[in-house]
Order: C-alpha cells, then structure tokens, then sequence
C-alpha cells in the first residue's frame, strides 16, 4: 500500500500555494515523527525538493515506500553528522520537529535535554554558518507548564517536567538566536495536535479504534481538558511561519491553539455521537498521567495577527476525517506496534521449501514481539527454494515494514543464509531460527528474560525432539561426540536456535572463514552463554530436506572446523600400528630362529594385515583430503553468498546497484 493513498491532506488551493513558495530545499527533521511525516507527506505531494530526516527514517512505518534518495539518516546529537548533512544539502528551508520525552515511555531526562537542547543548538550552528531562508523549531504547549490556562506569549513559563524544561530553553535558543543573530526562526508551541499517523497508543487513535467498535477505551478524570488542532492545520501553520514570522518577527514564540478548552468528557460525547457509541465512557478506569492538567487551553491570537493562521478544522470533523483515515489504512496498521522498550531485536529465518510455513511463522513472530514491548524486525533469507517461498515472502514485507526479505542467487545452506541476515540486521540482539517450524516462536520470551538477565548467548537446548527412535539417538550421540572432540566447549543438543547480542552478532560477522559451521562459532567467540530448554517438534509441513548423508556431511562440517582431534587420532593409530608391526616382526623372527617353518605358512593372515592397513590408510587419507578441502574452500576466498534480490518496504531490489544501496541504508539502521 502507497502512502499517497492513505494521506491527502485538507490544504487549500491558497494553503498549496503558500507551500509551494517555500524557498528549497526543504528538510523536515523528525520526519519519522507524527507531525514530521504529516508535513513530509502534504509538501512532497507538492514538490520534489522536500527531504525526511530522522535517526531510522527507513525502518518508519510512516515513511514507508518512499524513495531512498529523499531520506536522510541524521542524529541530531552528533554535531559532526549535523554539520556534513548541512554542509552537503545546504537547506533553505529547516523545520525541526524531533522531540523526545513527549511519551510517557520516554523517561531518559539526559536523552531528553540531549535531544531537545543541544540537538536544536547543533542544527543552528552549522545553518549560521551556510545561511538559510527559515528555521521553524516545533515548541510545545507544555512550556507553559503550571500556568496553562489560556496563556498568551507573554504569560510566565512554569514547565512541570524535564520535557517542558529543555523545551522552554530550546525556545530561548530560537529567541537569541534570532533576535540577536538575525537567524530568521520561530518557535511554535504546539498544543494537542492529532490526526492521520499518530501513535497507536494515544488518545484519539484509541478513541477512533474502540469507537469503531463501538466501545471506549479505558479514561482518565473526564475534566482533563485538552486544546485539540487538526493536523493539517498544525501543518499549514508550520508553512505560514516559514513565509513570514521567521522574516518579520525571527526569534518570537507563538501558540498554535484552538483557543478552545475541550475537556475528556466533551471527547466522549462526540465518540458517541460520532460512532453511535451505546455504553457509556467509565471515567478514571486509568489512572491520570503526572502531566495532566484540567485549565490546559491556549489563546492563538498572536499567530493569528503574524501568520494570518486560525484552527479552521472543529473537533468533530477533525475526529471524523481522522476515522476515514484509520478504516482506510488498516491494513498498514494492523502491523504497527508502540515498542515499550527502546531495544530491537531482530528475527533471521532461514528458508528453503518453508513457502507453507512462512506465514504461519511470520504471523506468531509478530504476535510475539508485540507483547515484548521491543520493537522488532524479522528477516527472511529464501535460499534458492524450488517453491514459492519468494512470493510468499514478498508478499509480507508489502503489508508489514517490519519485514525484510533476501532471496540468494543459488543454494548456499542455511549457515550461509543466517551470516547473510545477519549482515542486514539492525537489532540489538539477533535470533536465528529455521523456516520450517521447528523453532518455535514461543520459547522466544524465555530468550529475551535471560537477555534481560545479562546473558549475551542465549541457545535452544533440544531436551526433546520429535522423531523416530533412532534419529534421536544417533543426534544425542553426535553432539555428545563433537563435545568431546572439539578444541572448545561446544554444549550438547543446542542447533542454532538461538539469541545473540549485537556486541556478539558483530565478532561472528568480522570471521573471513568461507565454511561457516554457527553452532560452533557461537561457542567459540565465548561471552556470558546459558541454554534455555525447549522440545524441538517436527516440520510445520513436508518432510526434512537433511538425510542420513547430509547429517553425516554435517557431523564432518562440525568436527573437522572445531577440532585437530582427527589428525591426532590419526596419528595415535599410526604409532600403535607401527609398535603392533615391531612386536610382530621380533616374534617372527625368534621364531624364525627357535622353530624354523618348512614352508611358507600364513597367506590369509597376511592378506588381512594388507587390507587392514590399506583400510587405515584410506580413512587415514579421506580425513587428511577433508581438512585439505577446507582449506581449499578457504584459499579460494569466494563469498558466502550472493544476493539476488532484497524486497524491503514492499520494494524488490534486484539491480546490483540498488541491492548495495538498500544494504547501506538498512545498515545505518543499526548506527545511528
């Protein structure tokens, strides 16, 4: 789904041309935000000089779909990053909407003044040395704090949180720097904006989704008061200020408000009059947040002297364009989540004949994450399937931007295809599962507690799997023999099922090996590592593609990259032959001397000791051409594995090119 269908803003002819005589280009930062894509969206639309900023402008589900080119990965805490991003695009016009600590999950207070303060200071050093035709800092009604009772721009500050705090001294910034640099900006506080694109978790989008059902959601006191602006509005506000304000008046702060006190119990009313609501809203089923006022309006005349701007859109058709809005894209909201937790974590499965397992596996993932709190993405790698697992994939990451899928140029086994999401992945921690089910979703959470714990390895300890008898058996075996024949302590009945930090995914990926056997890897690279113990079941559907061979092949590929034990067995048994054929040989020949034979005797035995030798040498041989195909492999230096395609945010990327660029973009996901 595009996002030029599930956005077309209420601008006005007059409003349209307003934007477009913005001077460019135009960089909206924070445009991964609420308000920043509302405004990203209604200029692009317009114009193609228009840029999103933000630190994960690609991994946003309000930016998705949008050409790379147009999206900037920019932390604004990081003077240098600012300074090259200015330097390189030369901005003319700067709207600032990045913001942290307006949530209540955002509580870091270092993070907020970070982000809020120094984050607007490095933006304006950098601009006054290049030059730039409007600056527009997105302010906050919360500035007024204590005194929020129809307050003018003249009325005193009483911020009441850290958020308020590095908000009022942001505005100082924009007051100092424009009245005394002649930096042509302006600070708008905002107050309640809501519309198309806001978080999942706040008032009106909880309002719409219960009222849609005809029911509401749980409330605070119902004399909580707000002052409600339409998005749009906000946004033609923020276009305004950028003409005029910032030229006539730089430096001054203006309310963006309604002028209307619209209290919790007037919001319910029109729910329910709206979407034909029949219970009745049970007030104080939640507790009210530290920042809750009942007085909390604005008095907007000032903008409305500079700007020529007033709140045009009433509440209620505000609420209504909003719900047309949210029926219309429910499809692309039904995969969006409010992570809880400021962690990602990444799921990499690989894939190959899994087309029947793959939605099965995508959806139970995603239910999973979402009750994490974490934000998340998951990766599928289609490892040449013969089936459709490609489609099936594809398919996914159109609906859902939290899916990303690889698709390889051949059939490079699923060590290869876990190295190769893993390259891709941008979470702080990584898990690695099968496509075909039998690493099941659920025993996740049990990963993510030890991860809490401070373990950096987590692994699937098989206790039991589903399979015949003898399967069972001859596995237990084989790890229990790798065990003692490797060089370092590999724990049994662990595959790679498994939660990897980041600092450990990192050290893993640095390895130039060609052969990459993970479970093995994994115990090698050392760090804090725990089992959590799970059964493993069989196939969602089919049968297993590994047979009594391909275990055999993959017992070697295990033994033969963690252990010289072979060799040293080798050798062993060469020195006992040797002292077996002395011994030997000094009983012949005493009894050559003692009883001399009257004919030769002993043919069979000798013909025995030929092909007994012959047989040690052979193995002898066939281990030694192992280890020497190993380094064969190494020698060659040729990849893992190649790429063919990359489908990210419902795109397929099959040019080199393209591929390379969409690997660099995903990658700064993880930096920045």
């Amino acid at each position: 789904m595009d996002n030029d269908i599930l956005y077309i803003p209420i601008w006005d002819d007059l409003q349209k041309d307003e934007a477009n005589r913005l001077v460019g280009p135009i960089v909206v930062i924070g445009a991964s935000g609420f308000i920043g894509a509302n405004l990203f969206h209604s200029l692009r639309m317009l114009r193609n000089d228009v840029y999103a900023v933000s630190r994960n402008p690609q991994k946003s589900w309000r930016l998705a779909g949008i050409d790379s080119s147009r999206l900037i990965n920019l932390d604004i805490t990081d003077l240098e990053q600012v300074q090259k991003v200015i330097q390189n695009l030369k901005p003319q016009t700067v709207f600032n909407l990045s913001a942290y600590g307006a949530y209540a999950r955002q509580t870091d207070s270092e993070q907020i003044h970070l982000t809020n303060y120094i984050g607007t200071l490095n933006l304006i050093r950098p601009l006054m040395d290049t030059g730039c035709s409007a600056f527009i800092q997105a302010g906050t009604s919360s500035e007024y704090g204590l005194n929020c009772t129809f307050p003018n721009e003249m009325s005193e500050l009483i911020p009441n949180s850290d958020y308020a705090v590095s908000k009022v001294s942001a505005s100082y910034l924009i007051k100092y720097y424009g009245t005394v640099h002649n930096l042509p900006s302006v600070n708008l506080r905002l107050y309640s904006i809501y519309g198309p694109w806001e978080e999942r978790d706040r008032l009106i989008p909880s309002i719409i989704n219960f009222g849609l059902l005809g029911k509401y959601p749980k409330l605070v006191n119902p004399t909580i008061s707000r002052d409600f602006v339409y998005i749009d509005d906000c946004t033609n506000a923020l276009v305004k200020a950028a003409l005029t304000a910032c030229r006539t008046n730089p430096g001054i702060s203006l309310n963006i408000a309604s002028g209307l006190k619209t209290t919790l119990s007037d919001v319910a009313n029109t729910a329910q009059d709206l979407f034909k609501i029949e219970q009745e809203p049970q007030f104080g089923s939640m507790p009210n947040r530290k920042w809750d006022l009942s007085e909390w309006y604005g008095n907007p005349q000032l903008a409305k002297d500079i700007l020529g701007w007033e709140s045009s859109t009433s509440f209620k058709a505000g609420l209504k364009l909003t719900a047309d809005w949210e029926q219309e894209a429910t499809a692309r909201l039904k995969h969006v989540t409010v992570p809880l937790k400021d962690k990602k974590i990444t799921a990499i499965l690989a894939c190959y004949k899994d087309n029947q397992s793959i939605p099965l596996l995508y959806e139970r993932l995603s239910a999973m994450f979402q009750k994490s709190g974490y934000d998340y993405e998951i990766i599928f790698v289609n490892d040449a399937s013969p089936f459709n697992d490609e489609q099936v994939i594809a398919e996914i990451c159109t609906n859902d931007s939290h899916v990303i899928g690889i698709s390889h140029s051949r059939n490079f086994g699923s060590q290869s295809a876990f190295m190769s999401g893993m390259e891709l992945s941008s979470g702080d921690a990584v898990i690695l599962m099968d496509g075909d089910g039998q690493d099941p979703p659920e025993v996740i959470p049990d990963f993510i507690e030890k991860w809490e714990e401070g373990y950096e390895i987590i692994y699937g300890n098989r206790i039991k799997r589903e399979a015949p008898i003898h399967m069972q058996f001859l596995y237990k075996l084989f790890y229990r023999i790798f065990k003692k024949m490797s060089d370092v302590n590999i724990p049994v009945d662990a595959g790679d099922f498994s939660l990897i930090n980041r600092k450990a995914a990192d050290h893993m990926l640095k390895f130039s090996e060609k052969d990459i056997f993970i479970r093995g890897l994994r115990a090698w690279i050392g760090f804090r590592q725990i089992g959590v113990p799970y059964v493993r079941p069989e196939r969602l559907f089919g049968f297993s593609t590994n047979n009594f061979f391909k275990n055999v092949w993959w017992a070697k590929k295990g033994i033969f990259s963690f252990s010289i034990k072979p060799l040293q067995y080798i050798q062993t048994l060469g020195f006992v032959v040797f002292m077996i054929t002395v011994a030997l040989s000094m009983f012949y020949i005493i009894k050559y001397f003692v009883a001399p034979p009257e004919n030769a005797k002993g043919i069979t035995t000798l013909i025995l000791l030929m092909m007994g030798l012959g047989g040690i040498q052979l193995i002898s041989i066939s281990i030694l051409g192992d280890y020497i195909g190993k380094i064969i492999e190494e020698v060659k230096n040729r990849p893992k594995f190649i790429r063919d395609k990359i489908i990210h945010n419902g795109k397929v990327y099959n040019r080199q090119q393209e591929i390379n660029k969409v690997i660099n973009d995903i990658k700064k996901q993880g930096i920045l």
